[in-house]
């Protein structure tokens, strides 16, 4: 039944973008509110904090504890910053919220169907690394890594590799999903139809990893990576090949917001933006999963006659 295997698989795409990623919270609940699930979910920083709860099915947990945590100084801040080399702290992030503050359901999320990967961007090599999250408690190093901004944020050094943001060199792993086998894809970007980055300052890459030239190369190209995905992502939902949820509007709020008001606010746009999307998008998957199982029962049909052919 080698045929099987060929089967398209639906993905959930997950962008970037610090806090601007409590969008993607509030299209990740109208999700649950509509019981929509897919076969695998990879996100690149803040994209996969907010997915993370999403396929634990913990509706409202992101701005829950964004909310209620935002302004203590653990959370984010350039206090931390300069206290510990990390923007946020890493025991207070990534142990005490999960595990005690705001607990995450980890026996929801082994009993999912749901695989789950997390992009990092491997500093030595200046590529992505795309890496599954099979035990959340277990694998929190991989997360910590994919959240880890760089400039404030120290090199998260784990499976023998120095990993910072996945956003460094893949903000929108579509391609990379494509290739896992997840053909099918749902993409939820942070940035407005139009946007497109400009180039960076191109001194401080070289000023803050003279040591790692590929990442440099790697830091220095974003934007045009960047542009060319987005550009292609554009032909691809024109065609009907995936479906995009993308801000209706700009975001009214900061990479490293604190204010409460806005962090709500952006989230109810999300909210907002799928919902008006939610029958269009419902109708788009159901399409293709009942074309899926038209072929898979023909291939399995296929299948059933060429063996009793050959055992006749």
């Amino acid at each position: 039944m080698t045929e099987l295997k060929k089967e398209k698989k639906t993905g959930l795409v997950l962008e970037g973008g610090g806090m601007r990623g409590i969008y993607t919270a509030g299209v990740l609940d109208v999700f649950l509110d509509h019981d929509i699930s897919f076969d695998g979910v990879i996100g690149v920083s803040a994209g996969a904090v907010h997915g993370a709860s999403f396929v634990s099915g913990q509706k409202e947990r992101s701005i829950r504890y964004y909310k209620k945590y935002c302004n203590d100084k653990r959370f984010m801040s350039f206090k931390n910053w300069l206290r510990t080399g990390n923007l946020v702290d890493e025991q207070f992030c990534f142990h005490d919220i999960p595990e005690r503050l705001d607990p995450y359901d980890y026996e929801a999320f082994d009993r999912g169907n749901t695989r789950f990967y997390v992009a990092c961007s491997n500093v030595e090599t200046g590529k992505a690394e795309y890496l599954e999250i099979k035990d959340m408690f277990k694998d929190v190093e991989y997360f910590r890594a994919t959240a880890s901004l760089p400039y404030v944020s120290h090199m998260v050094e784990v499976g023998g590799m120095k990993l910072l943001d996945g956003g460094c060199t893949d903000s929108i792993p579509l391609r990379a999903f494509a290739k896992m086998g997840y053909k099918k894809c749902v993409v939820v970007l942070t940035r407005p139809a139009g946007y497109r980055k400009k180039p960076g300052n191109f001194w401080l890459p070289e000023a803050a990893y003279h040591k790692y030239p590929a990442f440099v190369r790697a830091l220095r190209s974003r934007y045009y990576f960047y542009n060319k995905t987005v550009e292609w992502i554009d032909r691809l939902e024109q065609e009907g090949k995936i479906f995009v949820i993308r801000p209706s509007v700009a975001l009214p709020i900061g990479r490293t917001e604190h204010s409460v008001e806005k962090l709500q606010e952006t989230y109810d746009i999300g909210r907002k933006d799928a919902a008006n999307q939610m029958h269009a998008m419902e109708n788009w998957l159901l399409i293709y999963r009942l074309i899926s199982s038209i072929v898979k029962i023909d291939v399995m049909w296929l299948w059933t006659i060429k063996r009793g052919t050959a055992a006749a």
